[in-house]
């Protein structure tokens, strides 16, 4: 396995694997690597010959006063499990390289990054959108694999690549979840024993959701406060939202009559997490994320 923190480095890799006919997929994280992240290096190694991996806590999808500085990192122990994984080459940047000390462009994610988490943190999925554009522009894949359990973003990132027509076939893999339900997360480490007992009313109040929707409930707003009620059980939770949405456009919708995505946003003490989950639709089907 390679590992350069150099954009030339990691254009040299993919070049030489271009030229070989091999496939190439990005993975792009934050590091402090868990079983989620894993899920998604294992389903890009399934489907590409050369699988990068990047790992940049990206300073401008942060806020003044959020957990930039204390977010976790563990360069090491990610180097040690991805080698496990069988990546190909580990881009890990400095904010430095990535960020030219002028720079002063960067991609508007547009009305749908503006709700749920934009409208919560204002400007996360701009840094989100220009990071991920400019690690397109540096790796080359033909795959991009992102979690749903950051559905939003997952969502943005196939709109830009839509809209500015890059040539990334964005994927989209599966929510990995502890024993209890909750859903992996690089923050779950900021929990305190009683917190982390307690964070898993998010996965709770999403399967209230969906037992409700199996039950023949259809009925958006009885859903969102049923989520509702059931997060605000929890005396560590506070509530962010709660709401049933269209799974590509976001929007709320008025009733379960078809493809639907249950989203959900608390603190649980100082800690934001957030959670979603498809929902059966009128007619019978399970609304899936697929491939854009």
């Amino acid at each position: 396995m390679e590992r350069s923190g150099s954009k030339e480095e990691v254009r040299q890799a993919v070049g030489a694997a271009r030229r070989e006919g091999k496939r190439v997929a990005l993975v792009p994280t934050m590091g402090a690597l868990h079983e989620g992240h894993l899920s998604l290096v294992r389903a890009a190694c399934e489907r590409a010959d050369y699988v990068i991996v990047s790992l940049f806590v990206n300073p401008m999808q942060f806020a003044p006063g959020e957990d930039f500085e204390a977010y976790p990192r563990d360069l090491d122990g990610d180097l040690t499990l991805l080698a496990a994984e069988g990546a190909d080459f580990v881009f890990a940047p400095s904010a430095e390289t990535m960020y030219a000390p002028d720079a002063s462009v960067t991609v508007d994610p547009g009305p749908l990054g503006a709700v749920w988490e934009g409208a919560s943190r204002p400007t996360h999925f701009r840094g989100v959108c220009t990071v991920v554009a400019k690690l397109f522009a540096i790796t080359s894949p033909a795959l991009g694999f992102f979690g749903e359990k950051d559905y939003q973003q997952l969502q943005v990132v196939r709109r830009m690549a839509r809209d500015l027509d890059l040539p990334v076939r964005v994927v989209g893999c599966p929510i990995v979840r502890h024993a209890d339900g909750l859903a992996m997360s690089s923050r779950n480490a900021y929990l305190s024993a009683d917190q982390r007992a307690a964070a898993p009313v998010l996965y709770h109040a999403l399967r209230t959701a969906e037992t409700l929707a199996l039950g023949g409930e259809t009925d958006t707003r009885a859903l969102a406060g049923a989520m509702a009620e059931t997060i605000a059980a929890e005396p560590l939770a506070r509530i962010d939202y709660a709401a049933v949405v269209h799974p590509e456009t976001l929007e709320p919708l008025d009733a379960l009559d078809g493809p639907a995505r249950a989203i959900v946003a608390a603190h649980v003490g100082a800690t934001r997490l957030i959670d979603n989950m498809a929902l059966v639709g009128g007619d019978g089907g399970e609304a899936k994320a697929g491939d854009a």
